[in-house]
């Protein structure tokens, strides 16, 4: 079945196979066009790092009018994603947390979502602070109306507005408050200079 190999000469031979159809042989490597010892480790045939697939959805800065992420890119933040099919009244809570600039308190917004949704309400109290989110960020109705996304699908609707504010510069774990002072912190703060390294 395979050719035999002499492993203990210098420079063996490499086996060759022809197959029908093609004009030249196929050499033992798998390789065409590599004629060398097959145990030999070639630089082509190392492993190549890994580049994921979704390099075209990093956030970047985000473009008015226009949602940061697709409703259907929940894998885009694996974690998040996680917590929601788990647990959406924890994302929700984050959410409303956010949009409602502090006013009322993640964990009491989770909890009336947690409630609403035993009785199956829950999406239609969620489409409001999606249509709240647009309009804070002037974003498009889109894939279809706001009740509808998220009657449909109340977890691909939340992950896609944590991802949202995520990538329009909150910290979902801290809340408002904690946000707002780092971001008083970021414009008031001087930048700390290392002795030696102003000239």
């Amino acid at each position: 079945m395979y050719p035999h190999v002499d492993t203990m000469s210098e420079n063996p031979p490499t086996p060759t196979y022809s197959v029908a159809g093609h004009q030249d042989p196929i050499p033992a490597s798998g390789i065409p066009g590599v004629q060398s010892h097959p145990m030999t480790i070639h630089h082509h045939m190392r492993h190549q790092p890994y580049i994921p697939h979704n390099l075209s959805r990093i956030p970047s800065a985000p473009i008015p009018g226009q949602w940061t992420s697709g409703l259907c890119h929940c894998f885009d933040d694996p974690v998040n994603c996680a917590i929601t099919c788990v647990c959406p009244c924890i994302t929700f809570g984050q959410i409303t947390e956010i949009i409602n600039r502090g006013s009322k308190s993640c964990v009491s917004r989770g909890f009336l979502f947690g409630m609403l949704a035993m009785v199956g309400g829950a999406c239609f109290y969620s489409c409001f602070y999606r249509s709240k989110l647009r309009g804070q960020y002037d974003l498009p109705e889109e894939p279809c109306t706001d009740c509808l996304v998220h009657f449909c699908c109340a977890a691909c609707a939340l992950c896609q507005e944590y991802r949202e504010l995520k990538n329009r510069g909150f910290d979902m774990g801290i809340g408002w408050e904690a946000n707002m002072d780092r971001q008083k912190r970021g414009v008031t703060m001087a930048p700390i200079v290392v002795p030696g390294m102003a000239r």
